[in-house]
Order: C-alpha cells, then sequence, then structure tokens
C-alpha cells in the first residue's frame, strides 16, 4: 500500500532570494548588502518544510512554471524531504519569484516579488482526492481558491481537520471571498490585526471568541514579539514569545503553523502547542532564510527545557 503523508499543504510555494542589507538603494544612492541567500519561500511550502523538519511527513499542492527557476523553486522544496509530486507544473515562465530585503539591525523584512503566480489556479480536477483525504490535517492559505475549498470538504467528510493560515489583513478590507474559508476551517491562525478585521470588534477578547462562533473550534492570532493569544469556546489565554536575538523574520508566521500542527499530531494540549510553536518559530528568526533557519524537533525540545522547563 502507498504510504501518503500525514500533512497536506495546499497553496503558495515561492523562490526567495534574500538580501541582508543596513540600508535601502536608491537611484542615486547605491548600497553595498551584508548577506545573500537563495531559499525556498511560501506559506504552505515554508510550513511543510517546517512539518518535515520537525519530523513529520508532509507533502505540498501548489504550481510551478516549466523553466529553471521553477526547477530550482521544487528542488529546494524537496531537498528538505517535503513530498512535492502533486506540484502542477504550467507551462509558463516561473513568476514564483520574491526578492525579500532584510534590516540588518532589526530583521524586518519587506517583499518585492512577481505578481503573477495566482493567475494559474490549480483546478478541482487536477487534485488528487485520495492523496488528500489519506491525510490528518490539510493546511491551505487562501491560494487557488476553489480547489482549497474542495479539498477542505473531502478531508472533513474523511474525517482529517483543516488549518488555515489567514494572513495579516493589513489595511484594506478582507474581501468576502476569504471569508467563506471560516466555514470549513478546524484551526484557524492569523496574523496581527485578523479578528478585529473580521468581527468589528475593537477588543481582542471579543472578537477572538467572535471567530470560534464564524467555524473555527480553534483561533489563533500572532502578534510577533508579542506573542500569540489562543481562543476556543471553553478558554482564551495568552503565550509569550520568546527573547530572541533576531536576524531575520522571513518565514517566521508560516514556520508557527507547520510547528502549531506538529504539536496537534503528537496530541499535545492547547497551550503546549502554542508554546512549541512559539519555541521553533523563534529559533527559526535567529537564523537567516525562511526555510533554511528551521530547527529540528530535538533542537525544539533542547531550547524549551532551557527556556521554559520543559521535560
Amino acid at each position: 500500500m502507498q504510504k501518503y503523508p500525514e500533512v497536506i499543504g495546499l497553496g503558495c510555494c515561492t523562490l526567495d532570494i534574500l538580501i541582508r542589507t543596513e540600508r535601502l538603494p536608491t537611484w542615486d544612492q547605491p548600497c553595498m548588502f551584508n548577506e545573500l541567500r537563495i531559499d525556498g519561500g511560501g506559506q504552505a511550502a515554508t510550513a511543510m518544510t517546517a512539518v518535515v523538519r520537525l519530523g513529520v511527513s508532509a507533502g505540498l499542492i501548489a504550481t510551478a512554471g516549466n523553466d529553471e527557476i521553477a526547477d530550482l523553486k521544487i528542488s529546494l522544496t524537496k531537498r528538505y524531504g517535503v513530498d512535492t509530486s502533486h506540484v502542477v507544473r504550467r507551462n509558463c515562465q516561473e513568476m514564483g519569484v520574491v526578492i525579500v530585503l532584510v534590516h540588518a539591525k532589526t530583521g524586518e523584512r519587506i517583499f518585492f516579488g512577481g505578481g503573477k503566480q495566482g493567475l494559474y489556479p490549480i483546478l478541482p480536477s487536477e487534485l488528487d482526492r485520495s492523496y488528500i483525504t489519506s491525510a490528518k490535517y490539510l493546511l491551505i492559505d487562501g491560494l487557488h481558491r476553489e480547489s482549497a475549498i474542495e479539498s477542505a470538504r473531502w478531508i472533513r467528510e474523511a474525517g482529517g481537520k483543516v488549518v488555515f493560515d489567514a494572513g495579516t489583513p493589513g489595511t484594506r478590507p478582507l474581501p468576502p471571498e476569504r471569508l467563506d474559508f471560516l466555514k470549513y476551517v478546524d484551526i484557524l491562525i492569523s496574523g496581527s490585526g485578523y479578528a478585529q478585521a473580521v468581527t468589528g470588534i475593537d477588543n481582542l477578547t471579543l472578537a477572538g471568541k467572535k471567530i470560534t462562533e464564524m467555524g473555527p473550534k480553534i483561533f489563533v492570532q500572532t502578534e510577533g514579539e508579542n506573542g500569540c493569544y489562543t481562543f476556543t469556546s471553553d478558554e482564551a489565554f495568552h503565550t509569550p514569545a520568546f527573547k530572541v536575538d533576531v536576524v531575520d523574520t522571513t518565514g517566521a508566521g508560516d514556520v508557527f503553523h507547520g510547528a502549531y500542527i506538529v504539536g496537534l499530531i503528537h496530541g499535545w494540549n492547547l497551550r503546549r502547542i502554542a508554546e512549541f510553536a512559539s519555541a521553533v518559530s523563534a529559533i527559526k528568526c535567529t537564523r537567516m532564510g525562511g526555510r533554511s533557519g528551521i530547527p529540528t524537533f530535538a533542537e525544539t525540545l533542547a531550547f524549551l527545557k532551557t527556556h521554559a522547563g520543559w521535560n
């Protein structure tokens, strides 16, 4: 019998070119950079890389072009052990390339990416239902909308769970189609401001509780250096972030999502899972690259033993 991954990610996969610099260049004032790294990126792909690095099998459903850049993008995912057999190739130039400018002093970053990677979505007819429904968890990040919804239906019917990476809303209103995902989601993880943007409630505790009435049984809102907040119908709690020397925050949220799923697979309680995911994300931030900075399971447990008293 063919063995399928325990976790499937459906969504974004990119090639990241990371440049660590003291300042941004201008047309009339160029500058030197401190460090250059080529790494894989994208929400779903980076989360699946974290899953594998932490000892759980994972596969990726995404798109790629047909050129050498696409080949490199796939190889940078495959080399970590993520199953890429269901990546759909398109007869076009690879546009999933992102220039990541990392501030050398703070580790914060800005992205400069190709805007056409969402033009060729995966169609539901291209999905392998048996591959998806064999998994325990499906992570979706909002890309390939129709296929994400269909896959969510399938895996829930088969007894699996759906995790939605909702991202950070920013200053623009959330489009209605992004909210459609909530009724298909079991665990929702977002960036800062999501609950307030969705519910219109400024108080995070009240807004978080409201989210759990909209479909998700578990809602986690990450707040960077201020930690994360977890909400269910029964409880709400805050998990502080670990204090580390930050080098690069690229992929920190995606890594958190992958680590959270690993905690769920281990059957830990939600407080332990949030602490574990926070530790994985913190360690990643001490290293350059969204994927190359991800720690192993053993490294994370050693960190938690020292910093949180884990046995």
